[in-house]
């Protein structure tokens, strides 16, 4: 039977929900203020950058897929910053790898040009309110949870021997202790000068442009070209390195907007970014198993199936995408039906422990290393994510990740008070590959925000957290939703991960055949896994995934619901 935590929300006002309740809490206060789901989401954005910096900040990087009711269709922003000028294969000498963390990986800051983007082209508040809880939670402390504090004192040793300016950022106090309040006074102070440069231009819009101005030609990327210009710091490749990134490349960049990649499935179009983040690969999987009956089958059957065209359809990652300002990203037919149908005959009775990229249009795919990552020092940086969607009355729907700048990426810039985010560990040193670097190319990432449409109308925003796992997570969710389960019990149903293809961070290892499922799968279900060949560990019960969903069902009543994993993230509406 379905098993749900908490309440699905129901209302006809607003709804917002979020991977903290905080942020969700400020994108409702926005719609309160007379704003709509964009200014909600924005809102909600800059808060998470406060309260959840070990998974984002204002460094990062934000793909977003929304429904403007103005509009009337789907529509997808891409703020991912894209490698310097610099970013030749050369310019990493002889590394097999980029570094997971440092100045090598340093990429142009996506993030904050994408939520002034949305705000001037489709919100409605001033700039001063949508900023203001951020600020707000900056100066005065928001309270610090147990992730945070684990994350700094993991790297408080190489925060004091390696890089100190992170040291007087996240080690000031004491440092964040779950419970009590901790401030960022830098970055408050970094938003009130913005706020001023833009509040000394005329009318909402011209605000907005003096704030993208100052952030990306004036005097936020003077204080990044010069950070990086002077720094060499140590990385977890054991080296020391300079970064690539100037304030020139920040002055040639904007975010932008485009259609979405899109699909049908079980009466809905699902919309997803571009292969310039893995969103077709949630795509791709949906087109594979809409082949297979799974409502016939029992759980391990099921999981073994999901598992099995997930790994088609990474492995087509793997192969296939990349920037396609760079690349020819062959998309009409990795989403074409001959292509699932012929990809479909390769699921078996048991586990694949091989990477298997198809040939679209008979073309040869192409992996780094025969398709395994070659050895590198260090270990991982491991990161995360966020999420936020939105839904209003006046049938706006938004659905974002933001992600990027992790306190844990970069050494803070002692000016800004935050740090760069290194999306450019995800890209190969092979040029001839789809997702090899290149200067001013966009790193193939794992952001993968979601929104479905039923009929031409917008029903559900989701995303979660999660890299590499972000589009398994969030499958297994809409087949559950698909499948009769209203949204509260299709994000509670125990979730599993595969980690058989290379990972996209540092040091990008491949563990062919590795599951791991939550445990209240039941014994029964991990046994039969196993005896199907699958290399199963099992995770602790409610320790996987961290949805948040928003929408509209066909009643006209706005919904959300947010996983109660990790007793963070929260839905708000009425």
């Amino acid at each position: 039977m379905p098993f749900s935590t908490r309440p699905v929300l129901r209302g006809t006002f607003g709804m917002v929900a979020a991977t903290h309740w905080l942020a969700a809490a400020s994108g409702m206060r926005m719609l309160e203020l007379g704003g709509n789901a964009f200014d909600a989401a924005a809102a909600a954005g800059f808060v998470l950058q406060i309260v959840e910096p070990h998974q984002n900040g204002p460094g990062g990087d934000l793909p977003v897929v929304f429904w403007s009711a103005a509009a009337g269709a789907p529509q997808v922003l891409c703020a991912q910053g894209p490698a310097p000028a610099a970013a030749r294969v050369e310019a990493f000498g002889g590394l097999d790898l980029i570094p997971g963390n440092g100045m090598l990986p340093a990429v142009v800051p996506g993030a904050f040009d994408g939520w002034m983007l949305l705000l001037r082209d489709h919100g409605t508040l001033p700039l001063r309110e949508v900023l203001a809880p951020a600020i707000g939670y900056a100066e005065d402390g928001f309270p610090a949870g147990a992730e945070l504090e684990e994350d700094v004192a993991l790297w408080e040793p190489a925060f004091r021997s390696e890089w100190p300016s992170s040291a007087e950022v996240w080690l000031r106090g004491g440092g964040p202790r779950r419970g009590s309040l901790f401030r960022l006074p830098g970055v408050a102070a970094f938003y009130r000068r913005l706020l001023a440069d833009a509040e000394a231009a005329r009318g909402r819009e011209g605000q907005i442009e003096a704030a993208r101005d100052a952030f990306y030609r004036g005097w936020v990327a003077d204080a990044i070209d010069r950070f990086v210009a002077t720094s060499e710091v140590m990385d977890v490749s054991g080296a020391r390195h300079r970064g690539l990134l100037t304030g020139d490349d920040l002055a040639r960049w904007h975010a932008t907007v485009e259609p979405p990649v899109t699909l049908g499935y079980a009466g809905l179009e699902v919309c997803k970014p571009g292969p310039w983040s893995q969103g077709p690969v949630f795509l791709q999987q949906l087109a594979l198993l809409a082949g297979f009956d799974l409502d016939a089958m029992d759980a391990a059957e099921r999981v073994h199936t999901v598992l099995e065209c997930s790994k088609l359809a990474f492995a087509d990652r793997e192969a296939w995408y990349g920037d396609p300002a760079f690349t020819d990203v062959p998309l009409d037919e990795l989403l074409s039906p001959a292509y699932a149908d012929e990809r479909r005959r390769l699921v078996g009775d048991t586990a694949s422990l091989e990477l298997r990229p198809g040939s679209p249009g008979g073309k040869t795919p192409r992996l780094f290393a025969a398709g395994g990552a070659p050895a590198a020092s260090g270990a991982p940086v491991g990161s995360d994510t966020c999420h936020v969607s939105t839904a209003d009355r006046h049938g706006n729907v938004v659905s974002a990740t933001p992600s990027g700048g992790w306190l844990k990426g970069s050494p803070a810039i002692p000016e800004l008070g935050f740090c760069l985010g290194t999306r450019g560990q995800m890209f190969w040193l092979d040029k001839e590959l789809p997702n090899g670097v290149a200067p001013g190319k966009r790193p193939r990432t794992t952001l993968s925000a979601g929104l479905a449409l039923r009929d031409g109308e917008p029903v559900l925003a989701f995303g979660t957290p999660g890299g590499d796992a972000q589009d398994q997570w969030a499958l297994q969710f809409l087949l559950s939703w698909v499948g009769g389960a209203d949204l509260q019990e299709a994000i509670d149903a125990p979730k599993f991960t595969s980690a058989h293809f290379p990972s996209s961070f540092y040091p990008r290892v491949a563990r062919p055949g590795a599951v791991t499922a939550e445990a209240r799968f039941g014994e029964d279900v991990l046994a039969a896994l196993r005896e199907r060949g699958h290399d199963v560990s099992a995770a602790p019960d409610w320790s996987l995934s961290r949805l948040v969903a928003a929408g509209r069902e066909p009643s006209g009543a706005l919904v959300a619901a947010a996983d109660a994993r990790g007793m963070l993230r929260y839905a708000v509406g009425r």
